[in-house]
Protein backbone atom coordinates (compact mmCIF):
# COMPACT_ATOMS: atom_id res chain seq x y z
CA UNK A 1 0.00 0.00 0.00
CA UNK A 2 0.83 3.79 -0.91
CA UNK A 3 -0.23 6.24 1.57
CA UNK A 4 -0.35 10.15 0.04
CA UNK A 5 -1.26 13.15 1.96
CA UNK A 6 -0.94 16.93 2.20
CA UNK A 7 -3.19 19.76 2.39
CA UNK A 8 -6.13 20.50 0.35
CA UNK A 9 -5.86 21.69 -2.95
CA UNK A 10 -1.95 20.31 -3.32
CA UNK A 11 -1.90 18.28 -6.69
CA UNK A 12 -2.20 14.56 -4.65
CA UNK A 13 -4.29 13.20 -7.31
CA UNK A 14 -2.96 14.77 -9.92
CA UNK A 15 0.60 13.22 -8.33
CA UNK A 16 -0.55 9.76 -7.66
CA UNK A 17 -2.05 9.57 -11.43
CA UNK A 18 1.69 10.61 -12.74
CA UNK A 19 3.54 8.94 -10.27
CA UNK A 20 2.13 5.75 -10.77
CA UNK A 21 0.98 5.97 -14.83
CA UNK A 22 -2.57 5.66 -14.28
CA UNK A 23 -5.21 7.40 -15.18
CA UNK A 24 -8.77 8.53 -13.64
CA UNK A 25 -10.80 5.24 -14.14
CA UNK A 26 -8.38 4.09 -11.85
CA UNK A 27 -9.83 6.32 -9.16
CA UNK A 28 -12.74 5.52 -6.34
CA UNK A 29 -13.78 8.83 -5.37
CA UNK A 30 -15.05 8.58 -1.62
CA UNK A 31 -18.07 10.76 -0.34
CA UNK A 32 -19.08 12.11 3.02
CA UNK A 33 -22.50 10.32 2.77
CA UNK A 34 -21.01 6.38 1.67
CA UNK A 35 -19.19 3.89 3.93
CA UNK A 36 -18.68 2.22 0.72
CA UNK A 37 -15.17 1.87 -0.55
CA UNK A 38 -14.96 0.72 -4.01
CA UNK A 39 -11.48 -1.74 -3.52
CA UNK A 40 -11.67 -2.75 -7.30
CA UNK A 41 -9.91 0.46 -8.08
CA UNK A 42 -6.21 1.62 -7.80
CA UNK A 43 -6.35 4.43 -6.21
CA UNK A 44 -8.78 5.45 -3.22
CA UNK A 45 -8.86 9.10 -3.04
CA UNK A 46 -10.52 11.39 -0.54
CA UNK A 47 -10.47 8.87 2.02
CA UNK A 48 -10.92 11.45 5.03
CA UNK A 49 -14.47 11.64 3.29
CA UNK A 50 -15.07 7.84 4.24
CA UNK A 51 -13.90 8.66 8.00
CA UNK A 52 -16.48 11.65 8.01
CA UNK A 53 -19.21 8.80 7.21
CA UNK A 54 -18.43 6.97 9.24
CA UNK A 55 -18.58 9.17 12.03
CA UNK A 56 -21.78 10.19 10.62
CA UNK A 57 -22.91 6.71 11.01
CA UNK A 58 -21.48 6.28 14.72
CA UNK A 59 -19.08 3.39 13.22
CA UNK A 60 -15.40 3.33 13.92
CA UNK A 61 -13.31 4.09 10.44
CA UNK A 62 -9.95 2.63 11.99
CA UNK A 63 -11.59 -0.48 12.72
CA UNK A 64 -12.83 -0.46 9.13
CA UNK A 65 -9.99 0.09 7.70
CA UNK A 66 -8.06 -3.12 9.98
CA UNK A 67 -10.60 -5.00 8.70
CA UNK A 68 -9.99 -4.96 5.00
CA UNK A 69 -6.19 -3.94 5.38
CA UNK A 70 -5.48 -7.13 2.75
CA UNK A 71 -7.32 -5.73 0.47
CA UNK A 72 -5.62 -2.33 1.08
CA UNK A 73 -2.25 -3.89 0.12
CA UNK A 74 -1.99 -2.97 -3.69
CA UNK A 75 -3.77 0.32 -3.96
CA UNK A 76 -3.10 3.81 -3.14
CA UNK A 77 -5.04 5.69 -0.52
CA UNK A 78 -5.06 9.38 -0.67
CA UNK A 79 -5.64 11.63 2.18
CA UNK A 80 -6.26 15.57 2.47
CA UNK A 81 -4.43 16.29 5.85
CA UNK A 82 -7.69 18.04 7.94
CA UNK A 83 -5.05 18.09 11.19
CA UNK A 84 -3.87 21.62 10.89
CA UNK A 85 -5.06 24.91 12.16
CA UNK A 86 -7.69 25.82 14.77
CA UNK A 87 -9.23 22.71 16.66
CA UNK A 88 -13.25 23.05 15.46
CA UNK A 89 -15.51 23.95 17.67
CA UNK A 90 -18.19 21.92 16.27
CA UNK A 91 -17.93 17.93 18.20
CA UNK A 92 -18.44 16.09 14.91
CA UNK A 93 -15.66 17.93 13.09
CA UNK A 94 -13.44 17.53 16.33
CA UNK A 95 -14.85 13.88 15.94
CA UNK A 96 -13.63 13.45 12.16
CA UNK A 97 -10.19 15.05 12.55
CA UNK A 98 -8.93 13.32 15.44
CA UNK A 99 -10.12 9.37 13.71
CA UNK A 100 -8.83 10.69 10.58
CA UNK A 101 -5.33 11.35 12.01
CA UNK A 102 -5.79 7.98 13.96
CA UNK A 103 -6.58 6.30 10.30
CA UNK A 104 -4.00 8.23 8.57
CA UNK A 105 -1.42 6.72 11.49
CA UNK A 106 -2.74 3.18 11.20
CA UNK A 107 -2.45 3.30 7.43
CA UNK A 108 0.86 4.98 7.57
CA UNK A 109 2.41 2.12 9.93
CA UNK A 110 1.27 -0.35 7.65
CA UNK A 111 2.25 1.14 4.11
CA UNK A 112 5.24 0.75 1.94
CA UNK A 113 5.31 3.89 0.76
CA UNK A 114 4.31 7.32 2.46
CA UNK A 115 4.23 10.45 0.47
CA UNK A 116 4.02 14.05 1.54
CA UNK A 117 2.61 16.33 -1.23
CA UNK A 118 3.01 19.86 -1.36
CA UNK A 119 2.61 22.35 -4.23
CA UNK A 120 2.16 18.89 -6.61
CA UNK A 121 5.71 17.39 -5.49
CA UNK A 122 5.68 14.20 -3.46
CA UNK A 123 8.24 14.09 -0.66
CA UNK A 124 8.85 10.64 0.76
CA UNK A 125 8.38 10.35 4.40
CA UNK A 126 8.39 6.54 4.33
Amino acid sequence: MKLIFGGAYQGKLDYALSAYHLTEKDVYHCDMESMVINFDKKIIADAERFVLACIKEGVNAKECLEDNLERLQDKIVIFDDISQGIVPIDKTERAWREMTGRCMTFLGQEAEDVIRVFCGIGSKVK
